[in-house]
């Protein structure tokens, strides 16, 4: 499904702050946001139009068939030459 991008307005400090802390707890102020819209779409979307745009997504492409690889052959290395002082 197609996304989109959403702007909310913070004061530079607090937003820093919580970003710092964020990254303390090993996690990230995006992830925290999008667990967040995930159960705020759940709280307020009701469970049938949530089915609805479910429904409505792309199914994910089968996984394609592996085809096996072929031998490598070894390339043929010119040898070395020496050289010959006379």
């Amino acid at each position: 499904m197609k996304k989109t991008s959403i702007s909310i307005d913070m004061e530079a400090e607090k937003l820093r702050a919580l970003r710092f802390y964020t990254e303390k707890k090993e996690t990230t102020l995006e992830t925290e946001l999008e667990d967040f819209l995930a159960k705020l779409y759940e709280k307020y979307v009701p469970a049938q139009t949530r089915e609805y745009i479910e429904s409505m997504e792309e199914p994910a492409e089968p996984p394609r068939p592996r085809t096996k690889r072929q031998p490598r052959t070894p390339v043929d290395t010119p040898t070395a030459v020496s050289e010959v002082v006379v």
